[in-house]
């Protein structure tokens, strides 16, 4: 693409000398922004390890052993199975971008969306039945196993809804960012000269995925061997 080319491009803006530039900005922008992203869930994460290691109460270790006995793991590993594939087909739809294939693009960024809207159907229902097993932490908490650990099973649920509920709250972004991206991709606007908002909505939606495979085990798949 000649630089006279370049330059009269629609995408790009003003304060660019070419798209090349552009995509670098907004590719590094990105990342910077996933940073402090990082530094958004990462006490949430420190705090859930200081718990679950039992190095404020001995008792936390078991508790959390045994709050995890309630979550539904099919649901969870269902989840994780819908945001893997979700993240193929964001990549797939940045490459169908880079090589000018409209249709294939469309169905890929149609797939993701009802991958995520799945997601978080499927996180309401499980939602819904720690609501009917009154695990929802407060006046209304009910704890079935020893007493001893109900302070720790509370605790654990504490941070179970506010860490899937702030992944939850990503993935809501991530689909209306998608919804915008479809429609811009089904008006012709990305080819293989620009499909910078693909690939950094992409890396926002890989990011979203990657917590939530951490996220995963740390809920879920406590290991009961553990337990003592």
């Amino acid at each position: 693409m000649s630089e006279h080319a370049d330059t009269a491009h629609p995408a790009l803006r003003h304060h660019f000398d070419d798209l090349n530039q552009q995509h670098a900005a907004g590719t590094l922008g990105m990342w910077f922004f996933l940073v402090t992203e990082i530094l958004f869930f990462g006490p949430l994460f420190f705090t859930y390890a200081l718990f679950r290691s039992g190095s404020l109460d001995p008792s936390f270790q078991n508790a959390f052993i045994a709050a995890s006995h309630h979550q539904n793991i099919t649901l969870g590993l269902t989840n994780t199975i819908v945001l893997i594939a979700s993240s193929l087909t964001v990549a797939l739809g940045v490459y169908f971008a880079q090589t000018n294939k409209k249709k294939p693009l469309v169905l890929m960024l149609v797939l993701t969306l009802l991958c995520g809207v799945a997601f978080l159907v499927i996180k309401g229902i499980e939602y819904n039945q720690h609501f009917a097993h009154h695990l929802f932490p407060g006046q209304g908490f009910h704890w079935d196993g020893a007493p001893e650990l109900a302070r720790g099973g509370q605790m654990f649920y504490i941070l179970y809804f506010c860490m899937t509920g702030l992944h939850a709250f990503h993935m809501v972004i991530g689909i209306g960012i998608f919804i915008y991206i479809l429609m811009r991709a089904m008006r012709n606007d990305f080819s293989s000269d620009y499909y910078v908002p693909i690939e950094v909505s992409g890396l926002y939606w890989h990011f979203v995925d990657i917590v939530w495979i951490f996220l995963f085990p740390m809920l879920y798949l406590i290991d009961p061997a553990s337990k003592h």
